[in-house]
């Protein structure tokens, strides 16, 4: 029988580097011997409550060294790992627990105002971190699993409907996190990471904790995303690698001009939404490092494609696929099989190899509809060039038809980012009698009075098709930002009818 465990990602390091440091968070600072000691009590604190192989445990707490022991101390007890995202309400990680089947949740003192309710609603018992382990025995060593045994049970946002829950194994995670660490963009072991992304979140887990413990580095925690406060960490902490979502390096930008120090990392790792290219070329240019954008779903373990030093990075575009993974353009109307689309042409982003999950949980009609023919099919409107680079155009959600024209918002956000005035901006199309959607830029500005919203839409007309320029411009202090710092559009949507509603009804 093979067998493999996401497990061994900590217990290798904790093996072959003892003493090294594995987690830093403020002054506390844990080795791999530590942090794998801690996780394997932990195991045995849930075999003592009745948690056996297979069993699913639902895990809510921050970015702090107790949500790593509960991590890997689930995964050693053999059990699965089921993320809960912590700025959800309690009704919210309710369903999240019941839908999983979860045996139990343990969450964060912090969080017990959620954990607790939500566990009581699902009619499971709920644990606080601190304290979970005392009196527990150690176990000798990690549980027996297979590869294709669930690990971890990611739930997706819910752009539409309720949040599905991907299925994703032992293989799949220790393959993204073996690819990222040693083939894709090559880290090292005297590496200082930054962890600032959620690691109830794949790409914080898979990219943050996984990766730097597969090469057995160490990992700067940060509860909450602070950029100041995250500035003077990497600096303090010689930081050498810096992985986040967009509006991070946005805000990391921002804090820049009234930081005494900046950081002298090697690479940074943009992942999870587009990187608008004057954001990079800004960033590049202020911290004196490369920016690698990515790109991948939690139904990919998430690594799919990103910029690698073989080949070259291309701003703009999301880069080449990882070793073991073929990503190709699809064509979208074409939904009952798979009709691959020659380089250059637009159509929808698909993707095969270890880093497809196993399907969504308890939902196989989702699952034949996502993936075809062998193929996972993401939803994304995608590009890829003659040379192997993949752009992403948009979400297949996201775009907006005006008057019978394909306009894709990200192509209207590149440009309106490059303003002076623009720190951030969200595009959406909205319902219009005329046109039938009409383009609407929600922004962000740098500083109140650096734009205005008429100037803004003469300057986009100049730059933009006259069907791709937004006709009205909305100006915001900030945009819905969901837990793992994206922009929810569904929301900004929202927010514009209710604004419209309030105009009509005054």
């Amino acid at each position: 029988m093979t067998t493999l465990s996401l497990a061994a990602v900590l217990a290798e390091p904790a093996r072959r580097r003892p003493r090294h440091v594995a987690v830093v968070e403020g002054e506390r600072r844990t080795t791999y011997e530590e942090l794998w000691r801690d996780a394997r009590t932990f195991a045995g604190a849930l075999y003592a409550r009745g948690v056996a192989p297979g069993d699913r445990v639902a895990l809510l707490a921050p970015n702090v060294t107790e949500f790593v022991v509960a991590y890997y101390g689930i995964l050693a007890a053999g059990a699965v790992v089921v993320p809960v995202p912590t700025l959800l309400q309690a009704e919210e990680v309710a369903y999240l627990v019941r839908h999983s089947g979860a045996r139990l949740v343990v969450h964060h003192e912090a969080l017990a105002g959620i954990g607790k309710p939500a566990a009581a609603a699902a009619g499971v018992p709920a644990y606080p971190l601190a304290g979970f382990a005392d009196g527990a025995r150690a176990l000798p060593t990690y549980a027996t699993r297979a590869p294709d045994d669930t690990a971890v049970v990611f739930y997706t946002s819910g752009t539409t409907g309720r949040p599905k829950g991907a299925v994703l194994t032992h293989l799949n995670l220790v393959l993204n996190a073996t690819v990222n660490a040693f083939d894709a963009n090559p880290m090292r072991a005297d590496d200082v990471v930054m962890g600032s992304l959620p690691l109830f979140h794949t790409f914080g887990q898979s990219v943050s904790l996984n990766t730097t413990f597969r090469v057995g580095a160490t990992l700067l925690l940060q509860p909450r995303f602070d950029p100041a406060e995250a500035l003077a960490t990497m600096v303090q902490q010689q930081a050498t690698l810096f992985f986040g979502v967009p509006t991070m390096f946005i805000q990391l930008l921002a804090a820049a001009k009234d930081a005494p120090e900046l950081p002298r990392l090697r690479d940074c790792v943009s992942g999870g939404a587009s990187l608008p290219v004057a954001v990079l070329e800004q960033f590049e240019a202020t911290f004196g490092t490369k920016i690698y954008e990515g790109y991948g779903l939690s139904e990919t373990s998430p690594s799919a494609t990103v910029n690698q030093r073989a080949f070259g990075a291309r701003p703009g575009s999301v880069g080449h696929a990882i070793w073991g993974v073929d990503v190709e353009i699809a064509d979208v109307e074409t939904t009952e099989r798979i009709v691959l689309l020659p380089p250059g042409e637009r159509g929808e982003v698909v993707i095969r190899g270890h880093n497809v999950f196993a399907g969504y949980l308890d939902d196989p009609a989702a699952t034949a509809g996502a993936v075809v023919d062998g193929w996972f099919r993401t939803g994304d409107v995608g590009v890829k060039d003659a040379e192997g680079f993949v752009s992403i155009v948009d979400r297949t959600k996201d775009l907006v038809i005006r008057s019978g024209f394909n306009v894709y918002p990200r192509e209207v956000e590149e440009v309106l980012a490059r303003h002076e005035g623009v720190a951030q901006v969200a595009v959406v199309g909205v319902p219009d009698d005329q046109v039938g959607e009409e383009v609407v830029a929600v922004v962000v500005p740098t500083a109140p009075g650096a734009v205005d919203a008429d100037a803004l839409v003469d300057w986009a007309r100049e730059r933009l098709g006259r069907h791709k320029y937004p006709r009205r411009v909305v100006l915001v202090d900030d945009l819905p930002l969901g837990p793992t710092h994206k922009v929810l559009k569904r929301e900004v949507r929202r927010q514009l009818a209710e604004r419209a509603a309030a105009r009509q009804s005054g």
